[in-house]
């Protein structure tokens, strides 16, 4: 069943119904959802969808050979191959010339790498030819770094050629509630907690209505998909998974700055700032700066991808109560007790999510939100706060503190935001926010009934 990028195929179905040529790119990481948003979008219409392989171009111009013939004549199973991708993309101008199709080219970078002069083919057909047909041409990617490079790149033949481009996203905490609407806000939030709105992780942890049940059937099982999901990831992607996986180990155990990474794993901070640069790529890890300042020695590296800070943090620490079948005595007594911990900077990703998409707050825009840390002067002590929103314009900003507790947050923390606050000392204005699990005690209530703070707990972000 599809569910969501409502606002995609609003876009994409407009696009079609003004019949005429469209080149719209759509591209994001890996398990993201872009072919099944492909495929919803060409349920109903005519199509040509051809998925490009890991293989030669003539590996490839067979399978497109078969995609062309399956369009035409889906009855026979044996398609004569043409005998160039000239050829091919002549007889889908025949077929456009008759009715409107959606031409459909999936993994891309895979042909493009094949057939290094199907990029200038394209551009040069879709000059000549297409552009005054009603194709609606679709070239789709999960390596980002080639489709923003090689597709929407100033130095690519196809610049300036897209109608439209369309980079899939996870979805956010709220937006993953239709695949499981059974499920409580706590329970809500460890599935997002692991899969990170990845549609294709909610699919194959497969909840019914134990999360716990879930978790061990499908991600703490040796024979299950997710068990192997990262490592089969990084060696579908890289050459090296080995070192990647040590990159991402290093990272998972606490180094967070470049150098701290680079003596964990054994390498010169040359050769270790390429591999990161890839998993950068990939968002699998991201780069985290102090908000409002730039790049620099405080920048450090944390990991991105929400299933892998997950696998990592506790499968492959447990591998050998998978493999010798005690992993469910090991999960009740000792894995989950640490869930509250994993969830801290999950629930901080969430709390922005809502500061960005669910809040109304007519009184200010936020430009960017991020967090922030740095050294209190007057105490010597290095302090982090959970959230800072910038505005467009102006000094006033967001302050903000997330907690996921499940005791009820007292005014002490509204003090310590407002301390904070001082520190941070950018703002004419500040607007406080806190963000609980537990709840609030009858004394920070009453501050947020006077106006001096917004509270936020885990129930109202699901409503």
């Amino acid at each position: 069943m599809f569910f969501g990028r409502n606002e995609e195929l609003k876009s994409m179905n407009k696009r079609y119904n003004k019949n005429r040529f469209e080149c719209v790119v759509i591209y994001g990481r890996r398990r993201v959802g872009k072919t099944s948003l492909i495929r919803e979008f060409c349920k109903d219409k005519k199509a040509i969808y051809f998925s490009a392989i890991r293989g030669t171009a003539q590996d490839n111009l067979e399978e497109l050979s078969k995609a062309i013939y399956m369009y035409k004549d889906s009855e026979h199973s044996i398609a004569p191959i043409y005998a160039s991708f000239a050829d091919a993309f002549d007889e889908i101008t025949n077929i456009v010339k008759k009715e409107q199709v959606i031409f459909v080219i999936d993994e891309y970078p895979y042909l493009a790498r094949a057939n290094e002069s199907v990029s200038s083919r394209l551009q040069h057909i879709i000059d000549h030819v297409w552009q005054d047909s009603n194709l609606y041409l679709i070239l789709c990617g999960s390596s980002m770094s080639f489709m923003e490079n090689q597709v929407l790149g100033y130095e690519s033949p196809l610049y300036g050629r897209r109608t439209a481009q369309y980079k899939i996203q996870a979805m956010n905490y709220k937006e993953i509630t239709v695949f499981n609407p059974q499920l409580n806000a706590s329970e809500q939030a460890l599935v997002y907690g692991i899969t990170g709105g990845i549609p294709h992780y909610i699919n194959k942890l497969d909840v019914d209505s134990d999360v716990d049940e879930a978790i061990i059937e499908n991600i703490f099982d040796s024979s299950a998909y997710l068990f192997e999901e990262p490592e089969n990831l990084l060696k579908q992607e890289l050459r090296e998974p080995a070192i990647y996986n040590s990159i991402i180990r290093a990272i998972a155990a606490g180094a967070s700055r470049a150098n701290e990474i680079a003596t964990k794993v054994g390498l010169n901070s040359g050769a270790c700032g390429k591999y990161l640069k890839v998993l950068l790529d990939l968002e699998i890890v991201r780069k985290e700066t102090p908000i409002t300042e730039k790049p620099g020695k405080k920048t450090i590296y944390v990991i991105e991808d929400n299933f892998f800070r997950f696998w990592y943090r506790f499968v492959s620490k447990n591998l050998s109560s998978v493999n010798s079948g005690r992993i469910k005595l090991i999960y009740d007594a000792v894995i989950k007790n640490y869930y509250p911990d994993y969830m801290g900077l999950v629930f901080e990703k969430m709390c922005k999510e809502y500061l960005l998409h669910y809040e109304n707050n007519s009184d200010f825009v936020i430009k960017e939100i991020g967090q922030w840390w740095g050294t209190d002067k007057k105490s010597h002590k290095e302090i982090q706060i959970d959230i800072v929103g910038t505005p467009v314009e102006g000094k006033e900003y967001i302050i903000g503190s997330c907690k996921y507790k499940n005791e009820k947050i007292g005014i002490d923390e509204l003090q310590l935001l407002q301390n904070y606050a001082e520190v941070f000392g950018l703002g004419e204005k500040y607007h406080y926010y806190i963000f609980s699990k537990g709840g609030f005690t009858e004394a920070l209530i009453e501050k947020a009934e006077a106006g001096e703070v917004k509270l936020v707990s885990l129930n109202d972000m699901y409503l």
